[in-house]
C-alpha cells in the first residue's frame, strides 16, 4: 500500500540495515548495476511513491556485507515507523533487511554525524570451508602466528596517517588549491580473536579509508605468515605508501558491524 503525499511535513528517517553484499556492486548507486543504495531507494519509492536517495553511513564495496549499516532520508508520507519497516522488508529482496526504523532529528545525516564505526573481518581456518559459509569468510588454513598478528593489530591503535593502507579512490578530489585529501584516522580498538574455526579481526575507528580494513587484514595475515615482522608496523605506517603494506584481503570476509552516533539521531 502506498501512502498519500498530502502531508506538508517532511520527516527525516534513520534506518539500520543488514545485507549480504555478494550480489551487489557495493552500496553506492551505479548505472546498470545492482547496489544496496539503489535497491533501498526502489523499495522506498514502491512503499511511499517518493523518489529519494538514502544516504549511508559509508560506502561498502562490492561483495562486502553489513550487520548494521545506517541510512538516512526524508519522506513526506505520514507513515508510522513500524509500518515503514514492515513495508520495506516486504519490498526488499531477502538479501537486504531493515532491522530498525526511527524518526530522526531534521539535521541528522547518517554519514556526516557518524562518530565511530566497527568492522569485522572473518577468516575460516578449517580444512574444508562449509558451502553455507563460503560467501562470508576468507577460507585460509595456512599456518599463522596468532600472537604476531595480535601484536601487529594493536600497533595501529591511535591517530595515524593510514596512507599505506588506503587504495586509490577516484571519487575523492583534492581540497582547495591542491591540498591533498587527509588520510589521518583514529583507531580506538584493533584486535584478533579466535571463535571456533574462525579468526575474527575487529577494528573500531573514527572513520576508514577506501579498502583500509581489507588492507589492514591482508597486512596482518602477511605478519602471521612471517612475511612482515610485527615490529615493522610503525615503519609500514610511516612509509605512507601502499606498496609498503600487505595485500588486500578478499571482500567476502568483511562486515560493517555497527555505526555509532552521539545522540543516535533521535528528534
Amino acid at each position: 500500500m502506498k501512502y498519500s503525499l498530502s502531508s506538508s511535513l517532511v520527516q527525516n528517517w534513520k534506518v539500520t540495515l543488514s545485507y549480504d553484499g555478494t550480489e551487489f556492486h557495493g552500496w553506492q548507486v551505479q548505472p546498470e548495476h545492482a547496489t544496496v543504495q539503489g535497491t533501498l531507494a526502489e523499495a522506498i519509492q514502491h512503499v511511499t511513491g517518493e523518489r529519494v536517495l538514502p544516504q549511508g553511513s559509508g560506502r561498502t564495496d562490492a561483495g562486502v556485507h553489513a550487520l548494521g549499516q545506517v541510512a538516512s532520508f526524508a519522506l513526506a508520507a505520514p507513515i508510522p515507523a513500524a509500518n515503514l519497516m514492515r513495508a520495506l522488508n516486504r519490498s526488499l529482496p531477502p538479501s537486504v533487511r531493515v532491522l530498525a526504523a526511527h524518526k530522526a532529528a531534521p539535521e541528522f545525516h547518517a554519514r556526516h554525524d557518524a562518530r565511530a564505526k566497527t568492522y569485522e573481518y572473518r577468516i575460516y581456518r578449517g580444512e574444508i570451508c562449509p558451502p553455507w559459509l563460503a560467501r562470508y569468510v576468507y577460507a585460509l588454513n595456512w599456518p599463522l602466528d596468532f600472537d604476531a598478528m595480535q601484536q601487529a593489530a594493536q600497533a595501529v591503535c591511535g591517530e595515524h596517517d593510514f596512507s599505506s593502507f588506503a587504495a586509490s579512490d577516484p571519487d575523492l578530489k583534492t581540497r582547495g588549491e591542491g591540498e591533498p585529501v587527509c588520510h589521518v584516522r583514529t583507531i580506538f580498538q584493533s584486535s584478533w580473536s579466535r571463535e571456533g574455526d574462525l579468526l575474527v579481526y575487529r577494528v573500531r575507528g573514527s572513520g576508514f579509508l577506501h579498502h583500509m580494513v581489507r588492507n589492514l587484514a591482508g597486512t596482518f595475515l602477511d605478519v602471521g605468515r612471517g612475511h612482515i615482522a610485527a615490529e615493522a608496523l610503525p615503519q609500514v605506517m610511516a612509509a605512507r605508501s601502499r606498496s609498503a603494506a600487505g595485500p588486500t584481503a578478499p571482500a567476502r570476509g568483511l562486515f560493517l558491524a555497527s555505526v555509532e552516533y552521539d545522540q543516535e539521531g533521535q528528534p
